[in-house]
């Protein structure tokens, strides 16, 4: 974590490293100071001025000693942001567990699925892939490759075949070879007019079928590098697809890692996985301290 954030950190801890250093007392100005940073981080206007509010009703109270204490009340005040939107995974009874990947397409969606796949078979899950992604070209072909790389066996159909199909007998077959997780990767859009929410509630209704209870989580796959104008798209996405939780892809290839806080805020969701590279062992498990620590030293 600390690695993928370290452009961020570098830009953000920095700057409050040199408004701690030329402060005394830490006053309204000191306060205004810190916006523009946490702003440039892409931490959100709404997160800012919630977490800038509660450090000025503090300081108010019973006052902020030192810069050294600001930056422990800013970390705190962060990270009850994130702890705010947390929730257990909700694992079945009994296999398989179904994960529904969706996000528009360039997000890395699919790099995903097949990091998400290796994960899991280190830890010795025994996983099975659906290429729902029939829309776009190279897709299916894009998922049999990480397959392949992470030793985990695939499901598929031929490329413009219906994915609800496809997500019946991948269903079918993890149930029959008692696969333990079975992850499902899904278009980021259609190149017909059917409606892609409307797809992806079939999908849904096609599992929940075979399944009981699934898809047991729906994971938003944003990217990082596209900060706040990634939230626009999302926001469809979690209304209409019912997603339980957040996959952040390329944090190491940013500045403005305070998007995570900002997804907190304004989607309601946690942050379940973040993507820390290119490697297949790049995605790990989002931890809110350690999160934090890592962004402001």
């Amino acid at each position: 974590m600390r690695r993928a954030v370290t452009r961020t950190r570098e830009n953000l801890s920095e700057s409050i490293g040199g408004i701690i250093a030329l402060t005394r007392e830490i006053d309204e100005s000191t306060l205004v100071s810190l916006e523009p940073l946490l702003l440039a981080a892409d931490v959100g206007a709404t997160t800012t001025s919630i977490v800038l509010e509660s450090l000025r009703q503090r300081a108010l109270r019973v006052g902020i000693e030192g810069g050294e204490q600001l930056k422990t009340l800013l970390k705190a005040e962060l990270q009850k942001v994130l702890d705010g939107v947390a929730r257990p995974i909700p694992h079945p009874g009994a296999p398989p567990e179904v994960i529904m990947m969706v996000g528009v397409n360039g997000t890395g969606k699919t790099t995903t699925t097949g990091k998400l796949a290796a994960y899991f078979t280190a830890q010795h899950r025994t996983v099975l892939l659906c290429a729902a992604d029939t829309f776009r070209a190279a897709a299916i072909e894009q998922l049999e490759v990480w397959a392949t790389r992470s030793g985990v066996p695939l499901i598929k159909t031929k490329q413009g075949g219906d994915p609800s199909a496809a997500l019946y007998d991948a269903c079918s077959a993890a149930k029959a070879r008692g696969s333990q997780v079975l992850i499902v990767d899904t278009a980021g859009r259609l190149h017909t007019k059917t409606d892609l929410m409307k797809e992806l509630d079939k999908m849904r209704r096609t599992a929940e079928k075979l399944v009981p209870g699934a898809p047991h989580q729906t994971l938003l796959v944003m990217d990082a590098t596209t900060g706040q104008n990634g939230l626009t798209q999302a926001r469809l996405f979690t209304e209409a697809a019912r997603v339980t939780g957040i996959v952040l892809t390329k944090l190491d290839g940013t500045a403005k890692g305070g998007i995570v806080l900002a997804i907190a805020t304004e989607l309601g969701l946690p942050v379940v996985y973040a993507g820390t590279g290119e490697k297949l062992e790049d995605l790990i498990p989002f931890d809110s301290k350690s999160f934090i620590d890592s962004l402001i030293d």
